[in-house]
């Protein structure tokens, strides 16, 4: 693999929950696009973006912020979560799979810029 994030679990493991979070939005309202669709959809994404822009030429230092900057964005998507829950665009077991999986994953990005 060309790029050293391709190979971290952490990354990999944010791309997947990118990809159910992209295909939950396509069930949510249209009057939500704008709102709270492009909102987790952004913060998903930045999962994603800051452990890659992070680990690749950056210090141990600078890697270590862009974890901080993914910690808080997955945090924002568990957040969303709860408001979609509570307007009832999602069901109770679905949001309950998305919050023990986006926990497990703050947990790895946690041990790993613990061990940088």
């Amino acid at each position: 693999m060309a790029f050293r994030f391709e190979d971290l679990q952490v990354w990999q493991l944010a791309m997947d929950l990118d990809e159910q979070i992209n295909q939950l939005t396509k069930t949510f309202p249209k009057e939500e696009i704008y709102i709270l669709t492009s909102q987790i959809k952004r913060a998903a994404d930045s999962v994603v973006l800051n452990i890659a822009e992070g680990s690749t030429g950056q210090s141990k230092a600078v890697f270590k912020v862009f974890l901080g900057y993914s910690l808080r964005s997955a945090i924002e998507v568990v957040s969303c979560l709860f408001i979609a829950k509570r307007r009832g665009y999602i069901a109770q077991e679905q949001f309950k799979i998305l919050y023990n999986e986006y926990e497990v994953m703050v947990k790895k990005i946690t041990a790993l810029r613990n061990s940088i």
